[in-house]
């Protein structure tokens, strides 16, 4: 009798343990005290000093100041030239020149007279990264504009954002671009999404590379799931339309009809197709998603929507897996068989 009393109370024991792990899981974590700090620096009101300046001193000044991301702004970015010969001169004098230069720093200039409403969110989701990942050493962080060429730029030691291309939806500048930059993508170009742009870029070209042997659908779509949950205890405060990159109605469709979803990948036998060209529409950018929904009402990305539902529903399932063993873990076959993912439509 007595072993029985024991054996249960070591059972409820490791129960509420677990129920006490999930609820941790969703509070917002305090990292108030880590001590990190951003401040966004404006390359782009250093770079202008180039307009009005002596140029071979202040490009001295600059490259002091901003390292290898000068030359990869001037190179790779902007395009005008090798650093390692002065020709280039004559067209940053071009560059400088031109009234697109001039309306489009105004236009930055109105929009980010500073940075302290990005630096603040940009403080909070790099201390989460440090709770989670304490020896990650944390890039700086560059404002810059392109001519609408680089959104972000990631490098040795930096993280560049493109402020050109985060002006406001209703941007004067791009119904010119729409060949480029669609207006389902141009209507992302927001201010309130550069921390998420920025997180999702640290964690996809930095931090968690995908590996280029998992070619399958569900290897693609539990890698993305990985990369938009990571995003979630970076960024608790953001909307999950805004780090999808989806609007209110996309993400209701998805909610709304997640088993018919689910269902097609199953009924297609697409889970474990390998041809990019027949699976790259359920992971890349698009209005739609073809062949699913009526009159185009479907979101797009199923496959990285999907795989984000998977990976929160394993993770519910496992309280005890840290978010780092989580983003270590490359078996995206066991991640869904222990996910049990069964979703039904939420009008069914």
């Amino acid at each position: 009798m007595s072993y029985s009393c024991k054996t249960t109370l070591i059972y409820i024991s490791f129960f509420v343990c677990l129920v006490f792990a999930a609820c941790n899981r969703n509070k917002k974590v305090d990292v108030s005290n880590i001590p990190v700090d951003v401040k966004v620096e404006r390359f782009d009101k250093d770079f202008d000093q180039l307009r009005t300046k002596p140029l071979t001193p202040q490009i001295a000044a600059l490259q002091n100041k901003y390292g290898t991301f000068y030359q990869d702004f001037i190179e790779r970015v902007i395009k005008i030239g090798s650093t390692a010969d002065t020709n280039y001169y004559k067209n940053l004098h071009d560059v400088f020149a031109g009234k697109a230069y001039t309306d489009l720093k105004h236009d930055v200039d109105a929009a980010y007279p500073n940075t302290d409403k990005l630096d603040a969110e940009l403080t909070d989701a790099f201390r989460r990264i440090k709770y989670y990942y304490p020896q990650k050493q944390l890039p700086k962080v560059y404002a810059y504009f392109s001519g609408f060429q680089a959104q972000t730029t990631i490098g040795d030691g930096y993280f560049g954002i493109g402020l050109d291309l985060f002006l406001g939806a209703n941007s004067r500048f791009y119904p010119a671009l729409v060949e480029s930059f669609p207006r389902y993508i141009s209507r992302r170009f927001t201010p309130d999404n550069i921390t998420p742009r920025v997180v999702e870029g640290m964690a996809r070209e930095d931090m968690f590379p995908e590996n280029e042997q998992d070619n399958s659908l569900l290897a693609k779509m539990v890698y993305n799931g990985k990369i938009l949950y990571f995003m979630d205890q970076i960024l608790p405060d953001v909307a999950d339309s805004t780090k999808i990159g989806y609007t209110a109605k996309q993400l209701k469709w998805c909610e709304d009809f997640k088993g018919n979803i689910w269902g097609f990948f199953l009924e297609e036998n697409l889970l474990y197709e390998t041809d990019f060209q027949k699976i790259q529409k359920y992971l890349n950018e698009a209005p739609f998603t073809p062949g699913l929904g009526d009159d185009n009402e479907s979101a797009p990305k199923l496959g990285v929507w999907t795989g984000w539902q998977i990976v929160k529903q394993y993770m519910e399932k496992h309280p005890n897996v840290t978010l780092p063993q989580l983003m270590a873990d490359r078996d995206a076959q066991k991640i869904l068989n222990e996910a049990k993912y069964r979703p039904k439509n939420i009008k069914d």
